[in-house]
């Protein structure tokens, strides 16, 4: 009863109910009304909307909640609740560049809807769910806003997650999977799944279809879109997926992850006692506590908070799923930058250092054959040597192993490379990790602690994000991305397995023309990407 409580009380100080102009629009979900923001004379921003009770208190390092309905509707006392601002992220890490995590709340499960102007139920709009990246450690969906998609195609609802990061959502020990007071694994994966099941029974109220549900993600997102493929407890919670640059980081075994728990319960002072005691002293740690010491440098073999291999939410590794034929057979957009080349990251002393500091189950033998595979002979120097062979190997091959997988089923496939720069990183050539959120999203650069900066798009660079948001909710609506491209985009071609067809996404040389062409696989990629795919179980992905 007193966490009951306790739960109440955060939730009713962060969902304000208030007395409303009677133009402001609303929406009624059944068991509360929620007050949106105009954010476009065609859109309804809903922001901060609870899908999951707070995991607060007892529920820290727990599954989700469902949210207790009943609950929400006598703290509304019959009034609207104000979804008009971004609510609080949730609790950030460091992003490795130097910064110091902390900022956001643990009271976080909560979505951003963005739907056209007066829709209705009986509209039946298809829907489109974004997961957002940041190596499942940071990332704030503010940074993402999407009323301008809905702005230029007002016929989808779209829906951006919060989900838990860093320990909050990932921490792990092997106990927890026999004894599951201690906690649960994989909490920030199912917080996800939790607002999936949200969706299907309220996004009608919106005005969404929940029988017509894409799932999209970036980076770390576009890994939980993939994941979703093939994982257990899925059927009837979305019907298509898109993967932007999905990240192929290993997915180790809770036994695996033991030295960071150890570690970080060093430096949260609660490596005393039994493993009871060690998780009551961290579920009662200040978050203050628990920042910092995520925060701290863990240079063990593997070092960061992320998804962990276990027979309920993950019991298989991705490649191994698909090489086997064991996937959904759903439509699938898939795709990466031209070099998705992460800063920071350019300059190891070796291919086989730096692959081995990412995927430390590498044999030696394996870290030779990686080096045969990419000889210093094949690039200008061995910087390029070095950026090639790992951002294959940690994004672009998903692209090959996926579209692979899918085309060979005869899955309605659609394959991309992104090949603008973003303009914030100056004058360097390379196409980054991540670079089309720049184009899609208004001209957005996160920075530290759920943090970003607008620089604002020029003509042409508006011309490219209109044509790239006509692609994706064309996917969206009917699950091929030509059916609803503007006039002046090129047909994009469906990826099969002979031809390895794809699209270059680029923007053109005015507003009138687009920049964006076909082409196909090459066969050196083709080659690099079979040689990654076999050695998938050494690393772990």
């Amino acid at each position: 009863m007193v966490v009951i409580l306790c739960l109440a009380v955060v939730t009713v100080l962060t969902l304000q109910v208030q007395a409303l102009p009677t133009t402001t629009p609303t929406v009624d979900v059944g068991y509360a009304t929620y007050a949106g923001n105009l954010t476009y004379p065609n859109v309804v921003s809903y922001l901060g909307i609870p899908y999951a009770e707070p995991p607060v208190g007892e529920s820290r390092f727990r599954s989700p909640v469902p949210l207790n309905t009943t609950r929400i509707q006598e703290a509304a006392n019959g009034k609207p609740f104000d979804a008009t601002s971004y609510p609080d992220f949730c609790i950030q890490s460091t992003t490795g560049a130097g910064d110091a995590g902390g900022a956001g709340s643990e009271d976080c499960l909560k979505v951003n809807i963005y739907s056209p102007l007066g829709a209705k139920k009986a509209d039946k709009l298809p829907v489109l769910v974004y997961f957002h990246g940041g190596a499942y450690t940071y990332g704030n969906p503010g940074q993402w806003p999407f009323d301008h998609w809905v702005q230029q195609v007002p016929h989808v609802v779209i829906v951006s997650v919060y989900y838990r990061l860093g320990v909050y959502g990932f921490l792990a020990h092997p106990e927890f999977l026999s004894n599951s007071t201690l906690g649960d694994l994989n909490a920030g994966f199912q917080d996800q799944t939790e607002a999936l099941r949200w969706v299907q029974k309220h996004i009608s109220a919106f005005g969404g279809d929940p029988g017509r549900v894409t799932i999209d993600g970036d980076s770390a997102g576009g890994t939980v879109v993939a994941l979703r493929m093939v994982v257990p407890h899925m059927e009837g919670l979305f019907h298509a997926g898109i993967t932007q640059s999905a990240w192929r980081p290993p997915t180790p075994t809770p036994a695996q992850q033991e030295p960071l728990f150890n570690f970080l319960s060093q430096q949260a002072g609660c490596s005393s006692g039994t493993l009871t005691e060690q998780m009551r002293c961290l579920r009662d740690a200040d978050t203050s506590i628990l920042s910092r010491a995520q925060d701290t440098p863990f240079n063990g073999s593997y070092n960061a908070f992320h998804v962990v291999q276990e027979p309920n939410t993950v019991p298989d590794l991705l490649t191994t799923s698909l090489l086997q034929n064991r996937f959904r057979r759903l439509p699938l957009m898939v795709g990466s930058t031209s070099n998705e080349t992460v800063h920071g990251l350019a300059d190891p002393p070796s291919v086989a250092i730096s692959l081995k500091s990412f995927y430390p189950q590498l044999s030696d033998e394996d870290l030779r054959e990686y080096e045969q595979q990419y000889p210093i002979t094949a690039f200008d120097n061995s910087t390029q040597q070095i950026q090639t062979a790992t951002y294959e190997s940690w994004f672009v091959c998903t692209r090959n192993i996926m579209g692979g997988a899918f085309s060979g089923q005869n899955v309605k496939t659609w394959s991309y490379r992104y090949n603008q720069p973003n303009p914030a990183n100056g004058d360097a050539p390379l196409v980054d990790h991540q670079a089309e959120n720049y184009i899609m999203f208004r001209g957005t650069n996160p920075g530290f602690n759920g943090t970003t900066t607008y620089i604002p798009l020029d003509p042409i660079q508006t011309a490219f994000s209109e044509e790239l948001i006509a692609y994706w909710l064309s996917f969206v609506r009917t699950g091929d991305p030509n059916t609803y491209k503007l006039d002046r985009s090129p047909r994009w071609p469906g990826y099969e397995t002979n031809g390895k067809s794809r699209i270059v996404l680029q923007q053109g040389t005015d507003v009138a023309h687009s920049g964006s062409h076909v082409e196909q696989e090459s066969s050196v990629e083709s080659r690099r990407c079979a040689f990654v795919r076999s050695k998938s179980a050494a690393e772990q992905t």
